[in-house]
């Protein structure tokens, strides 16, 4: 199934150059997003400062909304192609870092590529909508996770040796042409309509809110990413309290889930052709959920099925609402309802982050796991319990069919 869906979306020229821009930005992307750290901790030996590194670029994933609302004022395709312009030459100024009393260029700049980055999401995920066929979103959307949990298999590690080997600057030049790469790719786009002339003041998150097929699946991913944070939080005490492995062990546990990442990336087309959305979604959900159960067991094989597994059922959630997302929005505010989803659904990952750090320290991630366990799963069945409330009655539907 997954090796048609591939062919699907690549026999689509407009799909196929669209993937590759994808690939080509979300190496760079992902290869800057370690050697920040690893950067600033060299220059400055400081823990903090190479964890804040990391905060910078998510902090303004708060005002995706905003910036969602600039993606839907601008032509999408000159925006994306303009957007990455400036941030290869934003990278470009990096090579000026050279000792801690220039960190904060560093930091300035991650800000501003944190910024950006929001703001190439939503017109992205627009333009998607605007160029792809409606019928290839699902395995769009697949492969786009496939592109993006391969790429984090690779190039953190090609960005760690490079920053130990040439220095920071390196990695920022090699992103710079990531990003050059992926605005002549964008330029090639053939986008079907004209861009939006009109743009309606309703909010993306009104969007969301009051549609009847975004609300459930986006509160159902807001939950599910809450405890993703809680998991991502526990992770190396897991690693040393329950596994009794050194730390660099976490790296084979990275990697069993980015397997699991590309596996239904590749099956999620297919899937979605076959099961409503809610459903998949549901069953991503509780199969995370079982994961987060057996994680807490001591047993090293058990801890890599159950990466696997995460890797597997993590993602479904986030496939099945960015692409109803597409499907459902209107053009015109494509872009802020695409921002303002995110949001919602990744804010609550950095939470669940500070919450477990807080909580590692209270309680055993042995109780821990099971108990976010327990969340996910309620999630997955109130999914689908309220699809069940919302179907109309059978006899109902075959009156309306008479």
């Amino acid at each position: 199934m997954g090796a048609t869906a591939g062919r699907r979306v690549l026999r689509d020229r407009t799909a196929g150059v669209f993937l590759a821009a994808v690939v080509v930005s979300g190496f760079g992307s992902s290869a800057m997003s370690l050697a920040a750290g690893i950067w600033v901790k060299s220059l400055t030996g400081s823990d903090s400062l190479a964890a804040l590194a990391l905060f910078a670029v998510w902090l303004p994933v708060l005002f995706g909304p905003a910036l969602g609302a600039v993606a839907d004022r601008w032509p999408r395709k000159p925006l994306l192609v303009g957007t990455n312009v400036v941030m290869a030459l934003l990278l470009t100024t990096l090579t000026a870092v050279d000792s801690a009393g220039r960190i904060w260029i560093l930091f300035a700049v991650l800000l501003l590529y944190g910024a950006g980055s929001v703001l190439m999401d939503a017109a992205e995920s627009a333009l998607v909508a605007q160029a792809v066929d409606a019928r290839l979103l699902g395995d769009f959307n697949g492969l786009r996770m496939v592109a993006n949990e391969g790429m984090k298999l690779v190039a953190p590690l090609t960005g760690a040796v490079l920053c130990a080997r040439f220095g920071g600057a390196a990695v920022a030049l090699l992103d710079a042409v990531s990003f050059a790469l992926a605005a002549g790719l964008v330029g090639l786009l053939r986008v079907r309509g004209p861009a939006p002339a009109e743009v309606r003041r309703a909010s993306g998150t009104r969007q969301v809110w009051g549609s009847p097929v975004l609300r459930p699946l986006v509160l159902a991913g807001s939950v599910t990413m809450l405890c993703a944070g809680l998991n991502g939080a526990l992770l190396y005490a897991v690693v040393d309290g329950v596994l009794g492995r050194s730390p660099a062990y976490a790296g084979v546990l990275y990697a069993a889930q980015g397997i699991g990442s590309v596996t239904i990336g590749l099956l999620a087309g297919p899937l979605l052709r076959r099961l409503p959305e809610r459903v998949f979604a549901a069953v991503g959900i509780t199969v995370f959920a079982a994961a987060l159960g057996l994680r807490a067991l001591p047993y090293d094989t058990v801890a890599l099925t159950a990466c696997a597994l995460t890797g597997l059922g993590l993602p479904c959630v986030l496939i099945a609402a960015m692409t109803a997302v597409q499907r459902e929005t209107p053009d015109a505010v494509a872009g802020r309802t695409s921002a303002a989803a995110g949001t919602l659904m990744m804010a609550p990952n950095a939470v669940g982050l500070a919450l477990g750090a807080g909580l590692v320290a209270l309680v055993d991630a042995r109780v821990l796991l099971p108990l976010a366990g327990v969340v996910a799963l309620l999630t997955a069945v109130s999914l689908v319990a309220g699809r069940r409330r919302c179907s109309p009655p059978a006899g109902a539907a075959s009156a309306a069919e008479a």
